[in-house]
This record gives C-alpha cells, structure tokens and sequence, in this order.
C-alpha cells in the first residue's frame, strides 16, 4: 500500500545526492518532495506540517557522519521521524494476571471488525490465551452467523442468544461465562452503522459500563486515509478507546492512515490487517512500518512469520539434507507450500531489503513460475521425487510428467537439470565456498523478468539464489532453508 509514497521519498533522496553535506538550501528541495509525497498518500495536513518542521531543524543541525552521504543521513532522520508520529513502540494487548481480560470491538459496518475479532482471537491462540468470542451485532444480517463461523474455522467458542436478546445482556452474560469457565480472553464484537450516530454510542457505552473492558479497540479501515484518524478521534472523545486496529493495509490505499492515527487521536495502533485471511494480522511496530514506507522491508516481521511455520527439527534436518546433497523435490514441494503459508510471494518479497521495487508484474510472473513447478513435481511419483537422478536419465518419465502436468517435455529436462544446479550450488554454499553462479541464478534477481522470457533459473526453481545464500545466516536461528 506504500508503494506510491516510497517512490515519491525516493526522488527526495535524490535531490540531495552528490551534495557534501545538509544544508539549508539544498534540504529544500527534498523537504518539498516530502511534503508532496505525504499530502498524496493522504496525511492530515496538520501532520504533515509538523512533520516536515521537525525533519527540517533536525536535518539542519544533522553532524554529517565521516563516511555516510547526505542523503543516507536525510533519510534517517525521516525514519526517525516516522517513527515518532507513528507512535514510537509496539503497545501490546493487555493482560490482566489472574483474571479474564475483556476486549471490546468497535467501528463501524464495513470496516472488517467481525472478521477482525476472529483475526485477534486467533492471535492470542497463538500465544497460548484461551478465547470466547461475544455476539452482540444483532441488528447486520447474518452478523452473528459470520462469528459463529469463523469461531469454529479457528477453534474458538462464540457465546450468542440470538437476534431477539438485549445487546448489553448478551455482553454481559458472555463475559460472566468466560470468567465462571477461566478463559484469558473475552472479545465482544457490537454493532456498527453506517456513520456515527447516537443510537450506536449510546448501546456501545452502555456495554462498556457493564463489561468495564480492559481494552476498547476500534476498528477502521485504512483505505479511508486521513478520515481514519478524524473517526478515531470522535470515538476516542465520545466512549474512549485504549487503540486502533487498522484493517485493509494491503490494499491500494496511499498509507495516510497510518501516518495519521496516533497524532490526531492520541490512541495507538495496536494491530494492522493485512489480507482476508484469518492469519492476516500484524502487531504494529512503528520503526517495522517505517522501513516498509522507506523501501527497506521488515524482516524481523519476515522472520517471525517464519517462526510460526517452520518446525525446529524439520529445519535441522533439512539443513543436513542440503549439507548432504539429498535435498530432493519433496522436500522442494514442502518449501514451496510453506512459503505460501507465510502469505502471498508479493507480499513476503517486500519484506525483504532490495526487494520492494519489483513491479505487480514481475510478482505475478513469480506466482505463475510457483504453481508450474508445483504441478510438475506433483505429476512425479514419489520415487522420482526422492530420486531426482531417476528423471536425467529417463526420457519417458519426462514424458509422462509433462504429459500429466500440461507442460511439455522441455520444461520437465529443465526443471530437473536446475534443480541439480541448485542442489549442487546450495551443497558448496553450504561448506563456506560460493562459486560461480550457474546460468539457473543468472541476473542476479530471479523475478526481474522485466516482462523478456524468464530466467533459467527463476523457471527452475522459484526464490533462485536467495535461499542458498541466507542458509547460513539462519543456521543460527534454527530457520533451516527459508
């Protein structure tokens, strides 16, 4: 969602290239292209004003540092300052030791807020809190419905009585049933409207007396920019909220909701959505979201992703396999359907450093080389998927997979000629020696097609060289091959 506003701060980078150092009137014309770039993505204009008088005195009374150019300095101290409005740190969802924590979700219809009651509860399984989702939405259609089916897609109870009962009762009885049960965590989803009204207030402050919640979360959807934050404030002055949870952050939204929340509410983002998918969300770290606006990825974000995919010894032992050389295509097969766990290829490759200028394009040109693999390992027999060597020297095998995978017979040789390649090349990287590459990794980035014929290597193997090279760096880390 960045995309945009990342390129518009890089031609502020560029304005100070070549320079010796900051000055005051050559940190003009980068301060324009800031400013620019923030009023496009959408950030309040009060924000925005503040912003580039702060980047302005700190970029003036910047010491340059021996060895690092003007501009890589500029751009620290926009990050810096990014980091600042955002919020500065993680606020987490709170806990209350020895007694059930109660979490109220408010906003209004469209917004995500049912399904981002399911996404939190799902977040908490992960952290080992037991959870009971609350419905109270008696007024949308099918609003309860919705709950009780995504409660039992992540395992988690909904309490209910139906469309007939009192909201406040509903929240009410809910909460005793979680606290008489000993469940963690209690997550009332309410009613929204289509705009503020005081009907809608007046039923979510009357549920808050009651349930006197640990934590009030409204949820607002980052597509609506700068009016994001102008709704977080009335909330926050009407019922009083403790956070925001940002929804739709993969969208085609310019980003100025995030830039803007916590300066014009006073209240933290706590959590961004960032896909459909129950699995889709993040805890917002400001210095994370940062570096993605700055295009230099998040891959601590990358690497807890990581983390809650990958098994421990399963790595270890892949980690041998690739040593060894018996890294074969079920053990391919598996990397490849864990990397889809992780989320799509677009977005896992931006969170990575270099990566975030690869073009929509080229991203579903990567997607497309994915599934074509897959479907020519899975036309193999399992024998020829322990054994790669099998089908370099059996035409007729090749045959057959391409036969049944769709493809044809050449695509099959060359799938397995460099998957030998990058067997080999991921064996010698292993033992400390990095030899030439090998035409399947030629061009260096395996999805820049830049809309010519593919790569050897990206066509052969998906992610070419980047794995093998970061083998060792996560052999510490117990990561295995990701």
């Amino acid at each position: 969602m960045f995309d945009a506003l990342s390129d518009r701060l890089e031609s502020a980078w560029k304005k100070l290239r070549g320079q010796d150092k900051i000055s005051q009137s050559n940190i003009q014309d980068a301060l324009r292209e800031v400013r620019r770039a923030l009023l496009e993505a959408d950030v309040n204009l009060q924000v925005v004003k503040d912003f580039i008088s702060e980047v302005e005195t700190k970029a003036q009374g910047a010491e340059v540092i021996a060895g690092v150019r003007p501009d890589q300095q500029f751009i620290k101290i926009v990050h810096d300052e990014l980091v600042q409005v955002m919020g500065e740190e993680n606020v987490p969802l709170a806990e209350v030791p020895g007694k059930t924590t109660v979490v109220l979700m408010a906003g209004l219809q469209g917004t995500g807020k049912t399904t981002a009651t399911a996404k939190l509860a799902l977040h908490l399984r992960k952290q080992d809190r037991s959870c009971l989702l609350v419905a109270t939405d008696i007024y949308r259609p099918a609003a309860i419905d919705q709950l009780i089916t995504l409660g039992k897609q992540i395992d988690v109870p909904v309490f209910e009585l139906g469309i007939e009962a009192d909201p406040v009762e509903i929240a009410r009885q809910g909460v005793e049933r979680a606290r008489a049960e000993g469940i963690n965590t209690v997550i009332i989803d309410t009613a929204g409207r289509l705009q503020i009204d005081e009907d809608m207030m007046a039923e979510l402050a009357r549920i808050k007396e009651i349930v006197q919640p640990d934590e009030t979360l409204l949820v607002v959807d980052a597509m609506t920019g700068q009016e994001a934050a102008n709704l977080t404030r009335t909330f926050h002055d009407k019922i009083g909220i403790t956070g925001a949870i940002l929804t739709k952050m993969d969208g085609d939204s310019r980003g100025g909701a995030a830039l803007s929340v916590r300066q014009i509410s006073g209240a933290p983002i706590k959590f961004v959505g960032v896909g459909e998918k129950v699995e889709a969300l993040q805890p917002f770290y400001p210095d994370r979201m940062a570096s993605r606006i700055l295009g230099m990825g998040d891959v601590l974000t990358l690497v807890e992703k990581a983390q809650e995919e990958i098994d421990l010894a399963d790595a270890e032992q892949m980690q041998e396999k690739i040593l060894s050389a018996k890294f074969d295509f079920t053990d391919f097969l598996k990397q490849m359907r864990l990397l889809k766990n992780m989320g799509s290829l677009g977005g896992i490759m931006k969170m990575i450093p270099g990566m975030n200028k690869l073009s929509d394009d080229q991203l579903k040109h990567g997607e497309t080389q994915l599934k074509r693999c897959e479907a020519m390992i899975n036309s193999m027999t399992g024998k020829e998927r322990r054994d790669p060597d099998l089908l370099s020297s059996s035409p007729s095998r090749r045959r057959r997979i391409a036969s049944g995978s769709g493809y044809r017979e050449a695509d099959v040789s060359k799938l397995v000629a460099d998957f030998q390649k990058m067997r080999s090349l991921m064996q010698q990287m292993g033992q400390g020696g990095i030899p030439g590459m090998p035409g399947m990794f030629g061009g260096g980035n395996p999805l820049a097609a830049g809309g010519n014929r593919p790569s050897a290597g990206w066509r052969g193997y998906p992610g070419g060289a980047p794995p093998a090279k970061k083998k060792k760096e996560k052999k510490k880390k117990g990561f295995g091959t990701l």
